[in-house]
């Protein structure tokens, strides 16, 4: 244990701090290397059936829905637009494919990952 003085505004304190050892080895610490992280996208594919879905990627208020279903759209098209904490938000496409089903509704509250659409 060490103790210092520290002056604060004119002030002069004692502090007393106590050394916490730690033994870190080489193998406990590893890089990462990029190809290990993943990048986390706001895309799932549902098992078995190929369609693939389009969530939600922060909380909000759904103020426009750009597509309907029948609509072809290509990886980077605008599908929807979130407004959150007075910003709007575009939600785009991840990958291209068919509109085969729309799950929310224009006006309503969606959350972190909820489904917006389906994509064939």
């Amino acid at each position: 244990m060490k103790i210092y003085k520290i002056k604060v505004n004119g002030k002069t304190y004692k502090v007393e701090l106590e050394s916490i050892d730690e033994r870190v080895t080489k193998e406990e610490v590893k890089p990462v290397k990029k190809e290990e992280v993943k990048k986390e996208e706001n895309v799932s594919t549902s098992s078995g059936s190929g369609d693939k879905k389009i969530v939600a990627p922060l909380q909000g208020v759904l103020l426009d829905i750009k597509v309907k279903v029948g609509d072809k759209v290509k990886k980077g098209d605008t599908v929807a637009i979130i407004e959150a904490m007075k910003l709007e938000n575009e939600v785009s496409a991840p990958f291209d494919g068919e509109v085969v089903e729309i799950c929310a509704q224009k006006g309503s509250s969606v959350s972190n990952n909820d489904l917006l659409m389906v994509l064939k």
